[in-house]
């Protein structure tokens, strides 16, 4: 190797080196400026007067994430954009009860709306509940035993004063409403969804006087409170999951939030990740008596994210890179999903600091199966068959695969109700190749590595986007087999796969 080559590559090897060490820099100090902006809801200014002292905190701290993006309130990011779409538009701030700047002590409560969501996080400090005045069913019981369970009887219906404000000297005498129609029809908009909990939640609302705000029992941390509809199935638990974790980012909390349920749903083995997502989670008929919280946060429902959205109103995102959108912002791609996905996997454990390599030569093509399993109370046990062949499809793969000369391929058999929620996360995040039934199982396609291939099976009966979408906004290759039926032609699914593994040059 001459001098002058060995001059380029150094000069190649510095420019490398300053380059990720900007990118680095540019990472820690949205991270740093987000946490500094955001601790303010934790420290005892004139807004926000609530200590949280260091030797009774345990919260988790949030994960360093590749594809973090800042969070903002900011009013430029664009109506009906990928940003707003996903999160980043709860920018219109309404004050229900502004801080006490005189210094007396007493609560505050505002809420963040999101014009494209017609949505909003609300937040507020000095809160009160009384478990007595929401009637509900327990909740976190065995399945089991609740057998037969109706669903009415597992939603919450709020008596007035469910929810408490301490007005602090600003009520004298009798309490108040907090949250007025006209409030509710503009910022918490009831839409498509008949039984609106947190409509009804905030409704309940009463602010009192600081001279009957007692509580034996305070919570210093910030919690935040979620009812779930579809609890049992992964499509919809995710889009409770994701509209937490954003509601968490949007009021700029600096650690991962305690988690409350106001729904008297059973347990379920989806409980094991909400657990690993967030501090700690309790249901509100876990509480025997009044309790009161420093900051509390309200997650709007799952129904009122993008990927529940995006199945009628046509959200055209794509996914990008967000150190691409963090140079570039583009109004039709975002980093959401991904950065979403892995924060899925860090609350596993699984390292998300460093691209996972895959040998070039070795391919596992992951099938996701369709099994029975008790899913609710009012569940029969048994699954409804989207691909009536599934076991003859899998066979035929598995031959298939055994007599691959090409590179080795591995078919895993997904049966994810037979396996813990790590375990099917480590199935995906192995994945070259991911296939399966259009079903709940594939919305895991959300933690998936960028490179990774989806093949959807569609039944006739079945078509909906809800994976196609997913894998847009991802930025995943994406292929569907459409049938006329719910029976496939395992040659006909072989063909789909030969051409995706002759594409990853196998």
């Amino acid at each position: 190797m001459n001098g002058k080559t060995q001059a380029l590559l150094l000069k190649i090897l510095f420019l490398l080196f300053a380059f990720n060490t900007l990118t680095l820099c540019i990472y820690f100090t949205a991270h740093y400026k987000t946490s500094s902006s955001s601790s303010s809801h934790r420290k005892p200014t004139s807004e926000n007067r609530f200590p949280f002292p260091e030797n009774r905190r345990s919260s988790k701290p949030w994960p360093i994430l590749p594809s973090y993006l800042p969070w903002s309130h900011s009013s430029t990011v664009p109506l009906r954009s990928c940003e707003a779409y996903f999160g980043n538009g709860f920018n219109r701030r309404v004050d229900l009860l502004k801080p006490n700047l005189a210094g007396k002590l007493a609560g505050w409560f505002r809420c963040w709306y999101s014009e494209t969501l017609a949505s909003s996080i609300c937040e507020g400090a000095r809160v009160r509940m009384w478990p007595e005045r929401i009637s509900m069913s327990r909740g976190g019981e065995r399945i089991e035993e609740v057998i037969g369970r109706k669903e009415e009887t597992e939603l919450p219906k709020f008596r007035d004063g469910a929810f408490e404000l301490d007005g602090g000297d600003t009520v004298a005498g009798k309490e108040r409403v907090l949250a007025d129609e006209k409030f509710l029809n503009g910022f918490v908009p009831a839409g498509e969804i008949q039984s609106h909990t947190m409509r009804a939640l905030f409704g309940s609302f009463r602010v009192v006087s600081g001279n009957d705000f007692d509580c034996q029992e305070w919570i210093e941390e910030p919690v935040l409170l979620v009812t779930r509809f579809e609890y049992a199935n992964l499509f919809h638990t995710i889009t409770d999951w994701y509209s937490a974790y954003v509601s968490s980012r949007v009021v700029g909390l600096p650690n991962r939030p305690h988690l409350v349920f106001v729904d008297g749903h059973c347990k379920t083995p989806l409980e094991e990740t909400w657990k690993a997502l967030f501090s700690s989670l309790k249901y509100a008929k876990n509480f025997s008596a009044p309790v009161c919280f420093r900051h509390v946060i309200f997650s709007p429902l799952g129904y009122e994210t993008a990927l529940f959205k995006g199945l009628t109103e046509g959200i055209n995102c794509h996914g990008g890179s967000s150190h691409e959108l963090w140079l570039k912002p583009d109004v039709q791609k975002t980093a959401r999903l991904s950065e979403f996905g892995e924060m899925v996997r860090a609350a596993f454990g699984f390292p998300v600091d460093r691209q996972v390599e895959r040998p070039p030569s070795i391919h596992n093509v992951l099938f996701v199966r369709r099994e029975d399993y008790l899913a609710h109370p009012r569940h029969g046990g048994r699954v409804e068959s989207r691909l009536t062949n599934e076991q003859e499809i899998f066979d035929s793969l598995q031959n298939w695969a055994s007599n691959h000369r090409e590179c080795k391929v591995n078919l895993v058999n997904g049966l994810f109700a037979h396996m813990s929620m790590k375990e099917q996360l480590r199935a995906i995040q192995d994945a070259s190749v991911i296939i399966g039934a259009h079903g709940a199982g594939l919305t895991h396609i959300i933690s998936a590595l960028p490179k990774t291939v989806i093949l959807e099976i569609i039944s006739s009966l079945f078509r909906r986007p809800h994976f196609a979408l997913i894998a847009q906004w991802k930025g995943l290759e994406y292929h569907a087999i459409n049938l006329s039926g719910s029976h496939a032609d395992p040659n006909v699914v072989i063909e789909h796969l030969l051409r995706i593994m002759t594409s990853l040059g196998c």
